[in-house]
């Protein structure tokens, strides 16, 4: 990894970057240097550099024209470098710097405690996940793996009447999603439910079954750049081929899906793998608009076709 001196002289870049402009430029050129890495919210330079630099003054997102030149006070820009330069020497992802993230238009609180949102399921939950759900109505939802609840939660918006579970085996995790339930007013429609998986959950059925669950095999989880190594890696890494927690799901989820429901899980860059494994079945991967690759979406009559396959119930 390239080394960026950070005993440079603060001081006397303070002085020499004077407005917004500035300082965005200043961060994308050290961000180059140091050859960060991007991949939690941002995937490049100016948008990392622009979010930590408006983050640090208090300033929204949308700016008018024009106030990229706006001059800042010398406190304020010494605020910023020492953020800028955080991100470096720190190799924190800016999510964690802010403490939030935004996912399906909705914004959450994050910290290390959960994985920085980011799936393409965002895409799936504001488009009702038609046209798969075809028009059954949803009344229970299930998010399995929630971390920071955002799936729960983006579904609560989108079902409106819709009663939803969202479990994850890690406390910590909970307690940030408990955070999000009540800063999006929906403590009354989302319960959050300590297990692992479906444990704690016999006799629930559900119309919606979606899981953003760990899916990185745990040689690739070892050669993450260090950003990815700021998140828990419970929420990441899931056996030597990154389908341990997928296949689980795959075999106990029959028994908690409603005929007419759908299961929907993303298994990321672990698709050949998951596909490798089981050959017979014919897998659904949509494709995304924003980007994104490996979600697989299964019918409850599909999901018991494989049942043998899969080796369970």
């Amino acid at each position: 990894m390239p080394r960026i001196d950070i005993e440079m002289d603060v001081e006397s870049i303070i002085k020499e970057l004077c407005t917004l402009h500035d300082l965005v430029r200043w961060g994308v050129s050290r961000f180059g240097e140091a050859q960060v890495f991007y991949g939690h919210g941002t995937d490049n330079a100016i948008d990392e550099a622009t979010a930590l630099v408006l983050h640090a003054l208090h300033l929204p997102g949308q700016l008018p024209a024009g106030f990229m030149s706006s001059r800042l006070t010398t406190a304020e820009r010494r605020v910023v470098v020492d953020l800028l330069l955080r991100r470096i020497t720190e190799r924190r992802p800016a999510a964690y710097l802010i403490g939030e993230a935004w996912f399906a238009g909705m914004d959450f609180y994050v910290d290390e405690r959960v994985v920085i949102p980011r799936s393409p399921i965002a895409e799936l939950i504001e488009q009702g996940f038609e046209p798969w759900l075809a028009g059954h109505g949803v009344g229970r939802v299930l998010d399995l793996c929630t971390g920071s609840g955002c799936i729960a939660i983006a579904c609560a918006h989108v079902f409106e009447e819709a009663q939803v579970d969202a479990v994850d085996i890690s406390d910590a995790a909970l307690e940030v999603a408990a955070r999000n339930v009540e800063r999006h007013g929906l403590t009354s429609r989302v319960e959050l439910i300590q297990g692992d998986l479906f444990a704690g959950l016999q006799g629930r059925r559900y119309d919606l079954i979606v899981s953003n669950p760990p899916y990185v095999s745990r040689p690739e989880w070892q050669a993450l750049p260090a950003e990815y190594h700021c998140e828990p890696r419970t929420g990441l890494e899931s056996g030597e081929d990154g389908l341990d927690c997928a296949v689980n799901i795959l075999r106990q989820a029959i028994d908690y899906l409603m005929p007419g429901g759908i299961l929907v899980v993303e298994v990321g860059y672990s698709r050949p793998a998951l596909e490798l494994r089981f050959p017979e079945v014919m897998f659904m991967w949509p494709e995304f608009e924003r980007g994104g690759e490996g979600v697989f979406i299964m019918s409850y009559d599909e999901l018991r076709e494989y049942q043998p396959y899969f080796g369970g119930s």
